[in-house]
């Protein structure tokens, strides 16, 4: 099995995972609609979501930083840890469809698009706001959420 890798670093221990799951900012709400239009555009849920927040992030990722603005959005398959642009990139490339066009973006070098990336990040909660809470799913997407 794979050792999953976030930017050359490897993470503390081989995962076994069955599902890809879209970790994000529980509290953010630009990611909070993210995850909204996740749960539109797979309805099958072949994507799992767990807030950077909760246990599952503590178990499937390296320590984050102490500042949240340097988070990052993270998307982990069967074999890898992406972050920042290349992690929105994977999950537009796992959803198909119209959401594959989104695979243009990797031509624009990675530098390029992380700092565009970066900026958005730095400032979601100015722009977007901040929750007081993480989310709580409702009944139906229940499921779809790790801890």
């Amino acid at each position: 099995m794979a050792t999953p890798q976030l930017s050359g670093q490897t993470a503390s221990q081989p995962v076994s995972i069955q599902q890809p799951i879209v970790f994000f900012d529980g509290e953010c709400v630009m990611c909070n609609g993210f995850v909204d239009i996740l749960l539109k555009v797979d309805p099958l849920g072949t994507i799992l979501i767990a807030p950077l927040q909760g246990q599952t992030a503590k178990q499937y990722l390296p320590p984050l930083p102490i500042d949240r603005e340097a988070w990052s959005i993270y998307y982990r398959d069967e074999s890898e840890l992406y972050d920042q642009s290349d992690a929105f990139i994977q999950v537009c490339k796992r959803l198909g469809g119209v959401w594959s066009a989104f695979n243009a973006i990797r031509l624009i070098p990675r530098p390029v698009r992380d700092r565009i990336y970066r900026f958005i990040a730095c400032n979601r909660y100015r722009l977007f706001g901040r929750r007081a809470t993480c989310r709580m799913p409702s009944e139906s997407e229940r499921e779809r959420f790790l801890p």
